[in-house]
């Protein structure tokens, strides 16, 4: 299963969702952060799910990716989901000793449902179609205001790049070391869940080594470059914004627009 997840990982490519702006996708994720738990009934839902697709479409790259980087969320989602299908508020259409199923509960499951999978796969739409450098670019650009109150921005976006940058790194480091335990006779597949955490705890130790080995490489690495920080510090690619990010920037401002009417118009169903 970990050898299969490939969020964070970056998918070079020339599709619309590639050649935009870091700094116009990462406003615009921000953006749809907001108005996606602003949705109240099933036709704004609707909107945005819709949306999420056409900008997945639009990425180019393989759904099989995008289902992939689900896998790490799909036990969260199901314990969220029967937390609120069984314990909403509202007159029980079926009840069982401490569970009751209303029709509430039913929308609220839903709709907890439909939002956490979007906000996956847009997150995993932004790390494939944006690479560590143009995302730390993107964020110190976006961050430079908080330079007059002297907050390390550029330190911050490089910490927050290289953090995104080595998740596929250590989940594959992850799969290496339990592949390793398995040929020792670890038994990592039987057993209840109780018994299944407890085989992993081998596994952390090993896991820790090796993160904190190559963290102090990379320190070691930008030292031998003379790396100072962000003061005087050049860029090979400087990004700009360009016709195609005011037209992105249009249109999630049509679909914030078409949200809010919904929720105006149309009765909340949560």
């Amino acid at each position: 299963m970990v050898r299969d997840v490939s969020f964070g990982q970056y998918f070079p490519g020339k599709s619309i969702i590639h050649r935009l702006d870091p700094r116009a996708k990462i406003i615009m994720f921000t953006a749809y952060l907001v108005i996606i738990f602003c949705t109240f009934n099933y036709i704004s839902l609707a909107i945005t799910t819709l949306f999420t697709v056409f900008y997945i479409g639009a990425s180019g790259i393989s759904p099989k990716f995008y289902f992939k980087s689900l896998k790490v969320i799909i036990f969260i989602v199901m314990i969220t989901s029967l937390l609120n299908l069984f314990y909403g508020p509202g007159e029980p259409i079926w009840q069982w000793w401490v569970f009751k199923l209303t029709v509430n509960g039913i929308n609220r499951a839903l709709f907890v449902t439909v939002r956490i999978v979007c906000l996956i796969l847009a997150s995993s739409c932004l790390t494939f179609t944006t690479s560590p450098t143009e995302l730390t670019d993107a964020l110190e650009r976006l961050m430079k205001p908080l330079n007059v109150i002297h907050f390390p921005v550029h330190e911050i976006a490089m910490m927050m790049s290289l953090a995104l940058r080595f998740v596929p790194t250590l989940l594959e480091e992850t799969d290496k070391i339990m592949q390793a335990q398995k040929a020792r006779g670890a038994d990592m597949d039987s057993g209840n869940l109780i018994t299944k955490v407890k085989a992993l705890i081998p596994i952390l130790v090993p896991l820790f080594v090796s993160a904190f080995r190559r963290a102090y490489d990379i320190a070691t690495a930008m030292e031998c470059r003379c790396y100072r920080g962000g003061d005087g510090r050049t860029r090979m690619k400087s990004i700009h914004m360009v016709k195609r990010d005011v037209i992105a920037f249009l249109t999630l401002a049509l679909i914030i627009c078409g949200v809010i009417l919904c929720n105006i118009f149309i009765p909340a169903v949560i």
